[in-house]
């Protein structure tokens, strides 16, 4: 079942991973339309985006975040 919208659960879910990645929350959006596929990048404005994925389960998407997020970092 597609994800229909990104509830404040699921952004308190994302923040906790990007909190243990160091991230400032105020250089992270999260928009709250998913879209197929899900995308994590950087803004022009250095802000990074983070677009939760609406045809993967959310805890799958979730487990991947980090390595996309690393990957968008250079890490």
């Amino acid at each position: 079942m597609p994800l229909e919208v990104v509830s404040f659960k699921h952004i308190s879910r994302i923040l906790e991973v990007t909190d243990s990645l160091g991230l400032n929350r105020e250089w992270v959006e999260i928009p709250l339309s998913p879209e197929s596929p899900g995308v994590v990048r950087r803004l022009t404005n250095g802000k990074l985006e983070i677009i939760v994925d609406a045809e993967q389960p959310f805890e799958d998407w979730l487990g991947s975040l980090p390595k996309h997020i690393q990957l968008v970092q250079g890490a």
